[in-house]
């Protein structure tokens, strides 16, 4: 597959304009000074279906051909993915066949079958997605749409960047969660394209860290551990992606699970914002470990489905 180019990420934002929503950016006070920069938030937690993925996916559904669209759509994702996928699929009228690991959040099950999709459980693997997956294809007849190996999922995750640089274009860095790198992948390219100056960096969970990994070695390598907070990040890159990357990303950062959790809080109580584990990696990234200050900072926020029964520092007590 060719790697995607601005021009790919500038048709595609035209095309899906009237089907999703133009996410705010968000500033804070307190934000800023505890990064020591002036920070932009971009809030894909407002996005339909409560994450970035709705922009790929819807974009990856209706550049389907009808033949392709006749016996619906398949995928496995834990869960925002799937939701996209759903959803789109609801709005398109056609059936969506889900595979999902049986440690998906409930709250992403719930709104997978609230959007009318047939939900298959398997083990919490790479290896049983993609086989139990390969099943339902094959009886179903459904149309594959990958989470992040597919050009068509990263020029419409890439429209979120270009959304954020339309109006901030003299960011001097933009952080970004990575775990599949259809996010990574087309905010890089978006950004690279705009402004050729800012510094793009990944962040994922140090316990899952495969995308950190296969940069410093120049080889791609497989997510060793999925047990991580951070669900939306468990996936391993592809070869699509990591090509993207290379040629993009300056680093990777990794953080710690308790990092994750702080930062999550942090936000959601300094904002009154909810954003999941995932989109709290690169506000880890920023609150923790950059080497250096930077003017002005982007991130973008990935998504806020976040099941309110078990949030993670109340296990604390």
């Amino acid at each position: 597959m060719k790697e995607p180019t601005l021009e790919d990420i500038q048709q595609t934002h035209r095309e899906i304009s009237d089907h999703i929503h133009h996410t705010p950016v968000l500033t804070s006070r307190k934000v800023n000074n505890r990064i020591g920069s002036r920070v932009f938030l971009k809030c894909e937690n407002f996005q339909r279906a409560g994450a970035f993925k709705f922009r790929g996916a819807c974009n990856a559904i209706n550049k389907l051909s009808e033949s392709e669209l006749t016996n619906g759509v398949a995928t496995h994702s834990s869960g925002n993915h799937a939701q996209a996928v759903a959803l789109s699929a609801q709005m398109n009228d056609i059936p969506a066949y889900i595979v999902m690991p049986e440690n998906a959040p409930q709250v992403k099950v719930d709104a997978v079958r609230g959007y009318g999709a047939k939900i298959t459980f398997c083990k919490s693997s790479l290896q049983a997605r993609e086989e139990v997956l390969e099943n339902i294809v094959e009886r179903t007849g459904a149309t594959f749409i990958h989470a992040y190996n597919n050009t068509d999922i990263i020029t419409g995750q890439g429209t979120a960047a270009l959304e954020l640089l339309e109006g901030h274009p003299q960011l001097d860095l933009i952080l970004a969660p990575v775990g599949g790198g259809g996010l990574l992948s087309g905010t890089a390219i978006a950004a690279s394209g705009i402004s050729p100056n800012a510094k793009i960096i990944g962040a994922e969970p140090e316990v899952a860290n495969d995308a950190y990994l296969s940069l410093q070695t120049g080889k791609l390598q497989p997510v060793q551990s999925t047990n991580t907070i951070a669900d939306g990040l468990r996936t391993s890159l592809s070869k699509l992606t990591f090509n993207c990357i290379q040629h993009h990303v300056a680093n990777i950062i990794t953080v710690y699970e308790q990092e994750i959790i702080e930062a999550m809080r942090f936000i959601w109580e300094r904002m009154n914002v909810i954003i999941e584990p995932s989109s709290a990696v690169p506000v880890a990234a920023a609150l923790y470990h950059l080497q250096r200050n930077y003017d002005q900072i982007g991130i973008i926020i990935s998504g806020g489905n976040v099941g309110l029964d078990h949030l993670p520092w109340q296990k604390e007590g």
